[in-house]
């Protein structure tokens, strides 16, 4: 336990020395919730979200954004650096576990996962007084299962990649397709129907789905499809990580 908390507040000062994670994590999706304000002119009633305001459907969609850029981004650009400078073989050479590794990123990761997300429902309830009409607890669940499955991701991404440019470069190729085919950032209901198809085969878009359903209150029983993929994400990603994670 000493051993992963001294791990966990070294990965915190580290994630908070590099501005990158925490602007991607913290201030790029306030940026697009404004920017979604400026376009709609604030948060209007619309006959697409069944009479809610465009920013009432934004606060869960931005969120699943948050979740996709720390799991892809964050955890595998972190790790693989660690790996490529020599750092976890160094640390392999401590009783330090790799387990105590990952669990320290998953901590921090998932800390400022949540204080991006409480940034972007501080703003939205001040600046367009957004409407939640869900359950609380429901939604942290949903959030914790929807973290946690791109966690596992990340995790493979890290374990795979040999250096910090691949690394880099196949986390951009798997997060913009994710961004703008899922639902995060457009409604599936304007896209066409061969990208609505598309999206079903996108993992993202089981997080916008039951962040979304979850935050209108609608039951954990609507979404049981979206819970099935994401925690099989989940057990996917700690078996394989389990496999193929190396101090080297």
């Amino acid at each position: 336990m000493k051993s992963l908390l001294k791990m966990t507040w070294m990965e915190a000062k580290l994630f908070l020395r590099e501005p990158a994670s925490a602007f991607f994590s913290l201030v790029f999706p306030l940026i697009y919730l404004f920017m979604y304000g400026l376009m709609s002119g604030g948060n209007q009633p619309t006959p697409m979200y069944n009479g809610r305001g465009v920013i009432d459907a934004a606060i869960p969609s931005l969120t699943a954004v948050i979740i996709c850029m720390t799991g892809l981004m964050s955890t595998t650009i972190t790790l693989t650096t660690y790996r490529e400078k020599g750092i976890l073989r160094r640390l392999g050479t401590t009783p330090v576990s790799w387990l105590t590794v990952l669990v320290a990123q998953v901590i921090v990761v998932f800390a400022m996962t949540g204080l991006g997300m409480l940034l972007l429902i501080t703003a939205g309830k001040l600046a367009y007084n957004v409407r939640f009409e869900g359950n609380a607890f429901s939604m942290l669940a949903g959030f914790v299962l929807s973290s946690l499955s791109f966690f596992g991701i990340g995790f493979i991404l890290a374990g795979s990649m040999r250096s910090v440019r691949s690394a880099w470069v196949v986390a951009m190729v798997l997060l913009y397709p994710m961004l703008l085919l899922s639902g995060a950032f457009f409604s599936l209901k304007l896209l066409p129907e061969v990208i609505q198809k598309i999206s079903a085969f996108i993992p993202l878009t089981y997080v916008v789905n039951l962040l979304s359903g979850l935050w209108i209150g609608e039951p954990w029983s609507s979404h049981l499809l979206d819970v099935g993929v994401l925690a099989g994400m989940l057990v996917l990603g700690i078996f394989i990580t389990a496999k193929i994670f190396r101090w080297e």
